[in-house]
Parts: C-alpha cells; structure tokens; sequence
C-alpha cells in the first residue's frame, strides 16, 4: 500500500516526535517535519508538491488560495487550533479537501501578556541586563494596585488577564467592537468608549482578533490619546497595530513603554527597526508555545489523520 506522505510545517524548536507517538502510524504515512520558515518561499508550492497531508502550526506558514491551486495531491490540511485566519478555508472546500483542527490549551497566552504587564511596568528587563553587565540599581520602579488596565477585546484571553488584574487590586476597563455593557457588568468590568479606552488605561493589552475592523485600529491618533506614562502590550496579532506609528510614539516617548509577542512579518527579520526601538520588549511570538499547549496539538495532528485514514474526519472547520 503506498504510504499517506505528510509534511509538518514550521516546527521551530524540532519537537514533532517529542510531543506524539507517530511509530503508531509508521505503516500508513511517511512523514517529514521541515523546521526552518518556508512561507516566504517563492518556490513553496514545488517544496509541498508531493505531500497528501498539511500539518500546519497556528499562522507561521500561511495557506492561500493561489497555493492550494498549486497543490494537486493536497487531501488533508490540519491547523493547530480550531481557528487560522492564514488558511483559505473556501478554496479548501471547493477543492473536496478536508480540513480540521486541534483541541488546544489557551491560558498560556494570558499569562505570558501578564508576564510582559509586569516586566514593563516594573522595568526589570532593564534591571536584569544591569546586573548581567555589573551594575546595580538604576530605575524606580511601578506598582500596579490602583492603576487602570485596559482591555481591548473581552474574550477568553482578555477575562483571564482581567483575573489577574483584579488580583493586583488594578481597575479594570474594557472596549472592542463587539463588546456590549451588560457583557462587562457580569464580570465586573467597566464599559468604556473606545477613546475613552486609550485615554485612561495606565496599562493597554490586546486581546481582540485581527480583522478588517481591528487592522490597524491602534494608530498615531489613538496612540496620542495616551498618557505618556502608559504602556501597550500585545499577544494577539501584530497588524492590529500600525507598526510605524508606534515606532514614533516610542521614539518621541508619547508612550513610555511596548511589548511585543506578535508582528506584522513573522519570524520577525534580524534587522528590523522594532530590534533597535528604545523603550520597547520582543519576545518571538510564544504566547501559545507552552508544553500543554504542544501536546494538544501534535496529538491532535495524530487523531486527524488516523481519523482520516479512517474516513470517518474528525475536528472540521466550517
């Protein structure tokens, strides 16, 4: 019987085999797990050719149209999670391939933005590169008690960091879009307009989806809202803020401090401007990257394709 050939994509840290058992389906596929970025390769389309199956981590690698076109023998696409908005589901379901997704685990991502809140407004990233280099104490730090956090987007990450705000004694606003005052009244947030939303919070951290409202809704003239005092941090999706605008608030201290998870171009380029931006924490998009997270997903990548071979397709994705 000829062997289902599937390609993992974009893992990273080389963990495919560490997280799943794949000898459980040595006689039914081959596998090959490529760890480098390949998505801005001209010639993807000739390197994923061959493959049957798609195992796809999150938005690393996207999957458009025009590349599923190129892919004749594609039957199966799996995404980590059960949303990526990288993959063209539509042209997926007019070409009859199947395409699923994993159970995940999502408290990772909150607690790394609360990790950024609290290593921005406490200026340790400073302090810790002090003592490596010998020096001592050269900073006053901030407490959070009493401060205002706001939360842009209410969702299931923006109600965890919103826990662990009220923990610290901070007041908590919210705003997006969607979000309405009765749904911040059941969870004892105050509803605030979207200006107001930038003019108060001490601290701003975004936890909304990328979409064509929310692309590049944080822009200079939001930004200078802000007190100068004030930080942003963002987990959810880079373009949600206009990268150049930020640059220049950070640059003319409009704001007094960033801290990014997430870019528009990812794996950030080694000489991009925001690695030279002062005031300004990087951390290379391991929001998700957690053990727990990893085993749901490899596993589920497991299940997908047994299930496919199967035929009985499991976790679709309308």
């Amino acid at each position: 019987m000829k062997k289902i050939k599937v390609a993992v994509l974009d893992d990273y840290q080389n963990v495919t085999r560490h997280f799943a058992n794949w000898e459980t389906l040595s006689e039914n596929i081959e596998l090959k797990v490529i760890n480098e970025y390949i998505g801005d390769d001209a010639n993807l389309s000739d390197k994923l050719f061959d493959f049957d199956i798609l195992c796809l981590m999150r938005e690393r690698t996207p999957l458009p149209g025009i590349l599923i076109n190129k892919l004749p023998n594609l039957k199966l696409v799996i995404t980590s999670g059960m949303w990526n908005a990288s993959i063209d589901s539509e042209t997926l379901k007019k070409k009859d391939i199947i395409y699923c997704g994993t159970e995940t685990k999502i408290h990772s991502t909150a607690e790394l933005a609360w990790a950024l809140i609290m290593n921005s407004w406490r200026g340790l990233q400073i302090e810790i590169q002090n003592m490596k280099e010998g020096n001592w104490q050269t900073t006053i730090g901030r407490g959070l008690k009493g401060n205002t956090l706001g939360v842009f987007g209410l969702g299931k990450q923006g109600l965890q960091v919103v826990g662990y705000a009220k923990a610290f004694g901070m007041r908590v606003i919210a705003w997006s879009h969607n979000l309405k005052k009765e749904d911040c009244e059941k969870v004892g947030v105050e509803y605030v307009s979207s200006a107001d939303l930038f003019k108060m919070s001490d601290i701003l951290t975004i936890h909304t989806r990328l979409s064509e409202r929310t692309r590049g809704y944080i822009d200079n003239n939001n930004l200078k809202l802000m007190k100068k005092t004030s930080i942003i941090i963002n987990t959810s999706r880079g373009p949600i803020i206009k990268e150049h605008d930020l640059i220049k608030a950070l640059n003319n201290e409009t704001i007094s401090c960033a801290a990014l998870d997430v870019y528009d171009k990812e794996p950030l380029p080694r000489d991009h401007i925001l690695r030279k931006t002062k005031n300004l924490i990087l951390t290379p998009h391991i929001g998700y990257v957690s053990e727990e997270a990893y085993e749901k997903f490899y596993n589920g990548y497991l299940k997908a394709i047994e299930a496919f071979i199967n035929k009985k397709p499991i976790n679709q994705i309308p």
